[in-house]
């Protein structure tokens, strides 16, 4: 079978669909994956085959613009204000985007797309050649539910209504968003106007798209009022290269002293990284623990950190947070994952979208403090956050607990599995492409 997966925006976005695309390619299935150039050496490193896309969603995030917008972005209404401020340059943007998956798809005719749903119009593309789609989250907030609020939204105590009227709110702000350069895409290809059906959620003959769900059932079940087409796999982890090395200077210092305490925010550093890195030095410093910083602290260097203190790289999470005390993180998936996979008491100081939902579901499982929003991080809360996951005996054995339950789960493996599932199944409804679509084949 040819698939081609579609993903965009930063490391956590590519990663685990690199790892899925190598389990399907282990299946013996024909795997392409596009995403912004900025991947290109990521992904063919690993052994997929890499199409191109755009670079410039990576760049405006990477701009000090982008940095402020993602500041902005950890409420609601700041997030309506940075759409507001972007949805001009991001336009353009989108269409680029969607072009490039349109020219990768076109040249490769998949059976098969699977999309993250940043790139909502693969529905359209999938339309047009008569391929099927599988959306491919890596959180839960996306398909309605009474149990929990949609993505973006607050975690208020107002019940099953808030949380479903959540969802409509948000996917018709996204459909909002998006319709204007969906429409210019398809007008640019002689594609004509959108099918009424179709949308994130349905084909054009109002069939119900699948969505598989990459993220480990242990740390938030799915829902009991999802719909059947609605499945989690578990975590698409990627174990580092069999031929990496640590650096010795790395080696050196965890050999040095107790493990130390790992900070990093990914690509969410702000405008101002070297404000939060003081605060994270300071806290330290108060919670008498050793640390990793890991990269983009505002231009810190070695010379200006105390000796318990080392700046890092990128390094593997499955190689090195096993040898930490904690883990202190902005809540993406992967480091959410990661941490709690390697048994790590784990800190989220979230900035937004599905940061705080994790932050929030690694605290009801006990395995960390309640989580601390990046816009009240203070060295006064982040000590007593530290304190908490390295001393308190009741985190460090509950995220131990979790740590075993989630090496035990097979993410990809039920990925493909439930993939090929469900692919056996369309063919027997279905049959394979739509004569009315082969108007863009080859």
């Amino acid at each position: 079978m040819q698939i081609l997966i579609l993903t965009l925006g930063s490391h956590g976005d590519v990663q685990p669909y690199v790892a899925l695309g190598r389990g399907l390619q282990a299946a013996g299935h024909a795997v392409s994956l596009c995403t912004s150039a900025h991947f290109a050496g990521f992904v063919a490193e690993h052994g997929l085959d890499y199409r191109h896309m755009d670079n410039g969603f990576v760049e405006l995030m990477a701009s000090l613009e982008g940095r402020a917008a993602l500041e902005g972005m950890g409420s609601f209404f700041g997030a309506l204000k940075t759409m507001a401020t972007l949805v001009p340059k991001v336009g353009p943007l989108q269409v680029r985007v969607q072009q490039d998956a349109w020219q990768a798809a076109q040249d490769l005719q998949p059976e098969l797309i699977l999309f993250h749903p940043k790139m909502a119009g693969a529905v359209d593309i999938a339309d047009a050649l008569g391929a099927a789609a599988i959306m491919a989250p890596l959180f839960p907030q996306y398909v309605p539910t009474a149990e929990f609020p949609a993505v973006g939204l607050p975690a208020l105590p107002l019940g099953a209504r808030y949380h479903r009227a959540s969802y409509r709110l948000v996917h018709a702000i996204g459909n909002r968003v998006g319709r204007g350069p969906l429409r210019t895409w398809r007008r640019d290809n002689g594609l004509g106007p959108r099918p009424a059906a179709l949308g994130l959620f349905n084909d054009a003959s109002d069939r119900p798209i699948p969505v598989l769900h990459g993220y480990s059932p242990t740390l938030s079940p799915p829902p009991p009022d999802w719909p059947e087409h609605a499945t989690v796999a578990g975590a698409w982890t990627l174990p580092h290269a069999a031929d990496w090395a640590p650096p010795a200077e790395l080696t050196a210092f965890l050999a040095a002293g107790p493990p130390p305490v790992y900070v990093g925010f990914g690509s969410m550093a702000g405008r101002n990284p070297a404000r939060v890195a003081t605060i994270v030095l300071d806290a330290l410093q108060r919670a008498g623990q050793r640390g990793l910083l890991a990269s983009g602290w505002g231009g810190l260097t070695a010379e200006t950190l105390p000796e318990d203190v080392l700046a890092i790289g990128h390094v593997p999470h499955d190689w090195l947070f096993p040898q930490v005390a904690a883990v202190v993180h902005h809540g993406g998936a992967g480091s959410t994952h990661a941490g709690l996979r390697a048994g790590r008491p784990t800190v989220v100081c979230p900035f937004f979208g599905d940061q705080p939902f994790w932050g929030r579901r690694v605290h009801a499982l006990g395995a960390g403090p309640a989580p601390i929003p990046q816009r009240r991080l203070s060295a006064e809360r982040l000590t007593e956050a530290i304190g908490a996951a390295t001393g308190e005996t009741g985190i460090v054995e509950a995220a131990a607990t979790v740590g075993r339950q989630l090496r035990a789960e097979r993410g990809v493996e039920q990925a493909v599995t439930w993939i090929e599932g469900w692919m056996a199944s369309r063919r027997g409804a279905y049959g394979s492409r739509p004569p009315s679509k082969q108007r863009f084949a080859g």
